[in-house]
């Protein structure tokens, strides 16, 4: 089964074609990106059989942006499929499934109706997903879909976890309370990374940590996410790379009133100004502020240290709302690669049972393997996240049934 991956933004699509041989093995056909959509000028980057295709053109919506992926899977020269009808199914990542979807859906008129009813959660990332769903309906009219939620997983959440402390009317008129995302990565890692141990995630404890641009983590007990880190929106929880993370709503409302700022205002504060780019003044990339902190940078070194600290301290507390760990993951861009970020976050850390191996955890990078010594009471693993793989399993399950 060929299973088309989209990830629709508000102004960008990302892809992947799959082939599923079942329910636990997939290969890689092609993937890309589009950005920029709707604006003067977009960027198309299409990979395949190990070639690179990128072209500069006009993308005016997503129907658009996704006919060009479409023509280039059965393009002559770059295409991977000779005719349309061999995509079996559509899996789509939609950001916020509220209390409506707790688990993956296929997609028909009812669904559509409850994503659009989230939008006000999510008013970035909900309408994308949107317009990539009636673009599909468009071009591939009766195709197969299912709306994979990044919220889903984190629906086990108790409510003394999911709730916050605001009059309990404001849960009752408007559902607020913490979701959590990154859900599809913080399920992938968990299972895969205990079955790379030999165990199964059903029997054990597991602090998971998606660390990247924007960054989570969730403490998994026995398979269920019990607590995670972002929360109504993905602003709360860690340092991000222009997200605060925790924040003082008292110093909130104290920069609006004296910057006179409108939400519209404060909200691109909060999303797009702060956290590594608030704090350096413009560097996001982690390999940038750990430059500016081995040149002596000041802003740099406190944005670095921020980070390591944010997250230590969220592993830390996660161990003791499940009474210990038996595994803690590391996955995302920087969970990855940043081997210089995994050891400023897990050093100094025996009095929790985290013991580091300097030298493998130097030595691991995008791949999966054990960092911590053999004596360590808690095994730390790297473990590359594949989120679309995710999004297709669900897709074959819902749609094979």
């Amino acid at each position: 089964m060929k299973i088309l991956v989209l990830n629709c933004g508000s102004s960008s699509i990302k892809y992947q074609l799959l082939e599923m041989e079942n329910a636990d093995s997939s290969r890689l056909l092609a993937k890309g990106l589009l950005e920029r959509i709707g604006l003067e000028m977009g960027e198309f980057t299409h990979k395949y059989n190990g070639q690179k295709y990128y072209e500069q053109l006009p993308i005016p919506n997503h129907t658009e942006g996704i006919k060009l992926v479409l023509k280039a899977l059965v393009d002559p020269e770059m295409g991977v499929i000779k005719d349309l009808k061999e995509i079996n199914a559509v899996g789509h990542r939609v950001a916020h499934g509220g209390e409506l979807f707790p688990k993956s859906v296929r997609i028909d008129k009812k669904v559509i109706e409850g994503i659009e009813s989230l939008c006000d959660l999510a008013p970035l990332h909900n309408p994308g997903s949107l317009q990539g769903i009636h673009a599909m309906e468009e071009v591939l009219p009766g195709i197969p879909m299912v709306a994979v939620f990044d919220t889903s997983f984190h629906s086990t959440m108790p409510p003394e976890a999911y709730l916050y402390a605001v009059p309990y009317e404001y849960y009752e008129k408007y559902r607020v309370r913490r979701y959590g995302f990154h859900g599809t990565s913080h399920k992938f890692v968990a299972e895969k990374a205990a079955a790379y141990l030999g165990k199964n995630w059903n029997d054990i404890k597991i602090v998971t940590c998606h660390l990247g641009s924007g960054a989570s983590i969730a403490a998994v007990d026995h398979a269920k996410s019990v607590e995670t880190s972002m929360g109504f929106t993905p602003v709360e929880g860690l340092v991000m790379g222009s997200r605060t993370g925790d924040l003082d709503l008292g110093a909130f409302m104290y920069i609006m009133d004296k910057e006179g700022y409108n939400t519209k205002e404060m909200n691109t504060l909060v999303n797009k100004k702060s956290g590594l780019v608030g704090i350096t003044g413009g560097k996001q990339d982690m390999r940038d502020v750990r430059e500016g902190l081995v040149n002596g940078d000041e802003r740099c070194t406190y944005a670095y240290n921020m980070f390591a600290h944010r997250v230590k301290k969220y592993i830390g507390g996660y161990m003791a709302v499940m009474n210990g760990a038996d595994l803690i993951v590391m996955t995302g861009g920087i969970g990855e690669n940043a081997w210089f970020m995994r050891e400023a976050i897990l050093e100094n850390m025996e009095g929790l049972g985290i013991v580091l191996d300097h030298q493998i955890n130097k030595e691991t990078i995008g791949e999966a393997a054990v960092i911590s010594t053999p004596d360590s009471k808690v095994t730390v693993v790297v473990y590359p996240t594949d989120e679309e793989f995710v999004i297709a399993q669900d897709t074959y399950n819902l749609v094979t049934k």
